[in-house]
């Protein structure tokens, strides 16, 4: 019974882990805004899969793989909807995010070996999505950024630090952890500046509050 439910809850995870960027993707497809989404993090996104899927063969955890998979196409799909959008000053984050910190577990491969790069990508899982939360900080026009995807986000980190626990692998609960308390930051972001609440000019309806729910179509990229 317990092995029927952690093969549910992973299952479960792939399809949040595929499904969260799809929100994204669609959501700067329709609208042709990329304000408050980070092109670090996508490169980032990129990087880390990749660690994501030889982490996930090498230690047998084959539920970690497809998703994995999918996510690159995915944050690839919007890393090309960047470089349309933001030019070249867009690739260039796309490319620290891929090349800078997403190469962060490899000194840890060559030297220690998989044990200790596992738990380095585990912590980078949860720092991956640390430009996302800065530029959502940092930023007053939030409309490119999908709620949708960070709640996504947020069940699935959730679900991996379950898993992570159940086959008592410290990568995927640190990383489930710290992807957690991510995505949760970008929520409450997205919520004080939709309801009016980090700002002393009003409500919902300040130019530059976005809706929580991502419902209402809007026009043309984890």
């Amino acid at each position: 019974m317990r092995f029927d439910v952690i093969a549910i809850l992973v299952a479960f995870a792939n399809v949040l882990g595929a499904g969260m960027i799809v929100p994204q993707v669609l959501k700067i497809q329709r609208s042709n805004d990329f304000a408050g989404v980070s092109g670090v993090w996508v490169g980032v996104g990129i990087g880390m899969n990749l660690w994501w899927v030889a982490y996930g063969v090498q230690a047998q955890l084959w539920g970690l793989v497809p998703v994995s998979v999918a996510a690159i196409v995915l944050y690839s799909i919007i890393g090309v909807q960047l470089s349309k959008l933001v030019g070249a000053s867009g690739r260039r984050s796309l490319a620290l995010g891929a090349f800078g910190l997403g190469s962060v577990p490899l000194p840890f491969l060559v030297l220690f070996g998989w044990s200790a790069a596992g738990l380095v990508i585990g912590l980078c899982y949860g720092l991956q999505f640390a430009p996302a939360v800065l530029s959502a900080l940092r930023s007053r026009q939030l409309g490119g950024i999908s709620a949708l995807t960070w709640s996504m986000a947020l069940a699935e980190a959730i679900i991996w630090f379950i898993y992570g626990t159940s086959a008592d692998d410290r990568a995927l609960m640190v990383g489930g952890g710290g992807g957690a308390l991510m995505a949760l930051i970008i929520l409450l972001r997205l919520y004080s500046r939709a309801s009016g609440l980090d700002s002393g000019r009003g409500g919902p309806l300040e130019r530059g509050a976005i809706e929580i729910v991502d419902s209402a179509p809007v026009t043309v990229s984890h």
